[in-house]
């Protein structure tokens, strides 16, 4: 898994085509997002793990 982070396997993480970029999905609270960016969270309380199929099926 070298190069890639749970975020892109994760089913919130999606194309946002008004910022050609991938983002989450998932609103986090100013708190949340603080302790994310400081990487004082272990793991994303939200993450789901989802594959190219499940993905395709939101779509």
């Amino acid at each position: 898994m070298a190069g890639r982070s749970k975020c892109e396997d994760c089913f919130h993480y999606d194309y946002d085509e008004e910022i050609d970029a991938c983002v989450c999905e998932m609103d986090l609270d100013e708190d949340e997002m603080a302790r994310f960016l400081r990487a004082e969270a272990d793991r994303c309380p939200y993450y789901q793990p989802g594959d190219d199929y499940t993905l395709a099926r939101r779509q």
